[in-house]
This record gives structure tokens, C-alpha cells and sequence, in this order.
């Protein structure tokens, strides 16, 4: 069974690449992020047309997350628990395939704003959200569910998946505050896919999913890793491999991120 994750920056603008990235790569579930869409404007049917399963979580021009499925989909929750207040379209829960998939689109956090007590509202969003995410994951471990989260973290977890860690030491993807508040839900029990296939460390070379369109960033190869999959103990005994799929980066109008793909050893799709 194979699950890919791709923040596709505007599903409308990218259907066409979407599509035949699935037609190409026959992958049984994909979570996709920042839409940019409401639901209804989704192009459902054209995935539905093909044979897939089609959930959506929507928002007008911003965010946006959705799950296409060769297998039935049954929709848990649309929204991440822990604030009624919070209509931002980032996280949508589904049962496929036997597992409990949580596609999710993290808050960036910046600008961060020094001096504030909360180092501004943005970033207090982002910290306030992975609280929360850190309870849904406990909830869901504790029920000894078969769980994957995977989508757009917004967080870079060590200096190797970044191409400058000092430059980006203040930014909301890599502060010390969101590495640790990453770190404490991956050690609630949760696997980081990528690492446990590929370890890293010295003389490896980098594994980036997104590269800025700005200041050449992909033909100079100056990215970061910041779409990711986080597995529970069942699902992580059952990991066959993991890999980013750098090749849809460098297609014409392409998204600045790339499909990250976890492939596990059966499934029901």
C-alpha cells in the first residue's frame, strides 16, 4: 500500500499534473494540501472519473486540504479538535485502507514578531496548534488506532533538512519553540517515515520537499523538509520505504513542493 503527500499549491492550477502523477505512479491514497479552494470548487469528478474517492476540507483562495482514495473513505472529523473557533481548512481525518489517516496542513507561523510576549499572533497560532495536534495524536495512540499523519508540518526537525540552518534559526519553521513542540508529538510514540528509512547525518545528501520559487532556490538546490509522514507503532511496523519524488518540482509551473511517498507492506486499497 502506498500513501503520497503533495502540497499542491492550487489544486485547480495543478489537476492536470495531479492526475497524471496518480495515473503514472498508481499511489492508493493522496493527501494533498493548500487547495486553495472551497469544496464545491474542487475538481472532484475529474479524480472520481478515474476511479478515486474524493474528501475535501475547503477554503476560498487559502489553505485547503483534501484525500483522493482508491479505497472507500469514511470521514471522521473535518476540523482538528480543541478550538470551535478555528475555521481555518488545514486537517481532515478519514478511516481508508484500514488505517486512520489524518492529512493535515500545518500554520507557517510568520511573520514571527520579536519582542512580543507570544512572538506575535501568527506564531502563537502555529505553537496553540500543535498543542492541539499533540493531544489528537495521544487520543488516538492511547485507542491503539493504526495512524498516519501526514501532510504540510511547517516545521523543519533537525539542521539537516535545511540548506542554511543558521539563516533560518528565527524563522517559524525552524525556532527552537517548534522544533520542540514537533518533538514532543513524535515522542508520544509516532515514527518520522523519512528518517527511519533514511537515517542521514554526514556525507548523506539532503532530502528536501519544498523549494522556494524566489532567489533560485531550485536549480541551486536550496530547499527544506518540511512535508512529512509521522506513523503510530502498528503502521510503523509495517513501513517498506519511504522517498521524496523530486521530479514533479522541476516540471513547468510546478508546485514549490514535491510528493513524499510512504509505502507500507499490505493494506485494503
Amino acid at each position: 500500500m502506498r500513501i503520497a503527500t503533495w502540497n499542491v499549491n492550487s489544486i485547480r492550477m495543478r489537476q492536470d499534473a495531479v492526475a497524471a502523477w496518480l495515473a503514472d505512479t498508481g499511489v492508493d491514497v493522496l493527501l494533498l494540501q493548500e487547495t486553495k479552494c472551497v469544496a464545491d470548487a474542487f475538481p472532484a469528478d475529474r479524480f472520481r472519473d478515474a476511479g478515486y474517492r474524493v474528501e475535501v476540507v475547503g477554503q476560498k483562495a487559502r489553505n485547503g486540504v483534501a484525500v483522493i482514495a482508491r479505497c472507500p473513505i469514511a470521514v471522521e472529523t473535518r476540523r482538528l479538535p480543541g478550538d470551535d473557533l478555528d475555521e481555518e481548512a488545514r486537517y481532515l481525518e478519514v478511516t481508508a485502507g484500514g488505517l486512520r489517516i489524518a492529512c493535515l496542513y500545518l500554520p507557517n507561523g510568520n511573520p514571527v514578531e520579536e519582542g512580543t510576549a507570544d512572538l506575535g499572533a501568527k506564531y502563537a497560532y502555529k505553537l496553540r496548534w500543535m498543542a492541539r495536534l499533540k493531544a489528537r495524536a495521544a487520543a488516538l495512540l492511547a485507542n491503539e488506532l493504526p495512524v498516519v499523519f501526514g501532510g504540510d508540518f511547517n516545521v523543519i526537525p533537525d539542521a539537516e533538512d535545511v540548506y542554511d540552518p543558521v539563516a533560518w534559526q528565527a524563522d517559524a519553521l525552524f525556532r527552537l519553540e517548534t522544533r520542540r513542540a514537533f518533538r514532543a508529538i513524535v515522542h508520544l510514540g509516532l515514527t518520522d517515515a523519512y528518517r527511519a528509512c533514511h537515517p542521514g547525518g554526514a556525507g548523506t545528501p539532503p532530502a528536501y520537499t519544498f523549494w522556494d520559487y524566489q532567489a533560485g532556490r531550485w536549480p541551486r538546490d536550496q530547499g527544506l523538509r518540511i512535508d512529512h509522514f509521522l506513523l503510530g507503532p502498528a503502521v510503523a511496523d509495517r513501513l517498506a520505504g519511504c522517498l521524496i519524488d523530486r521530479a514533479p518540482r522541476g516540471a513547468p509551473k510546478a508546485s514549490d513542493h514535491t510528493p513524499v511517498i510512504l509505502v507500507l507492506t499490505d493494506g485494503l486499497c
